[in-house]
């Protein structure tokens, strides 16, 4: 994992390790998300990354709110457009460890473009989405996950649309580490992060977040009855048809842990401008220009 230089001497001591900010959560009691973001939180402290080398970066929605409760350096975005402003700050500095929070609303609608396009990158980003099935912070209506027949807000008659399979669409994309947790097992979902956070690449984490409030199908219950591990089940995560199998299993049966898992340049290494080190520490301006503008003269 990248590290950035200590606090100069002298100045007031940062904290060694992230924990809660002084901002309390405004989830409703009981919400999924409390469990993605202790699942954060311990991943962060395993590895020992310093709150001042780690950027949260959220959009809009209840599990956007997320960058708020831990004391790290954080940018809350409008919707939809988390993973371009994480992308900024990757290249900008790309010693810094970015982490995008964000739902299936902010991350598979609206925001569909910008998800498929960062993973064929293959951008060194861990992206954690909290997947409730549901338009939370607007009330209840149907998003892209919602599952055909649901009765929302939205879909008074029940939804007609197919929902979208997150995990699948991640593996062909280019992810190249693809994961599932629930909220009901912070350990395997720390677990989870963890090995994204550290992975060379576009990393996401769909994390299934009941909603309490607004999704009375997809209930804690529901997914307990349903969700296997699939360390437990011999799934092979180098194996890409075997991901591709797994990822179509809804129903009864509903795989969580490491889908599929490789290894190919990111964005980083490719790029020239990169390769020289971080942009802010490069000089200011365009080196060379007068060179560079002949050609055009």
């Amino acid at each position: 994992m990248a590290t950035s230089a200590a606090p100069a001497s002298g100045t007031t001591p940062l904290p060694v390790l992230v924990g809660k900010s002084e901002i309390k959560p405004t989830w409703c009691p009981g919400c999924g998300d409390f469990g993605v973001i202790a699942a954060i939180e311990m991943a962060l402290k395993r590895l020992k990354i310093p709150p001042y080398n780690i950027v949260l970066v959220s959009g809009i929605g209840c599990s956007s709110n997320l960058p708020h409760f831990l004391n790290t350096y954080g940018f809350h975005g409008i919707h939809g457009r988390s993973l371009p402003v994480a992308e900024g700050i990757r290249w900008a500095n790309h010693e810094l460890n970015v982490i995008v929070t964000g739902g299936d609303g902010d991350g598979f609608g609206i925001g569909a473009g910008h998800f498929v396009h960062a993973m064929r990158r293959n951008v060194k980003l861990t992206y954690v989405t909290m997947d409730n099935e549901v338009y939370g912070l607007t009330t209840g209506q149907a998003s892209p996950t919602t599952m055909m027949g649901a009765k929302t807000k939205s879909t008074p008659s029940g939804v007609i649309e197919h929902p979208l399979n997150p995990i699948a669409l991640a593996i062909a994309s280019g992810a190249t580490y693809v994961a599932r947790g629930f909220s009901g097992d912070v350990k395997q979902m720390a677990d989870l992060i963890a090995g994204a956070i550290q992975h060379q690449g576009f990393a996401f984490v769909d994390a299934f977040s009941p909603c309490v409030t607004y999704n009375k199908l997809n209930t804690f219950d529901w997914f307990r009855q349903r969700v296997y591990k699939l360390d437990s089940a011999g799934h092979d995560p180098t194996d890409i048809n075997q991901a591709f199998a797994r990822a179509q299993e809804w129903g009864d049966k509903l795989p969580t842990g490491l889908f599929y898992k490789t290894d190919r340049p990111t964005y980083e290494d490719l790029e020239e401008v990169l390769q020289a080190g971080p942009a802010v520490k490069q000089p200011a301006g365009l080196v060379g220009k007068e060179s560079i503008l002949d050609e055009f003269l």
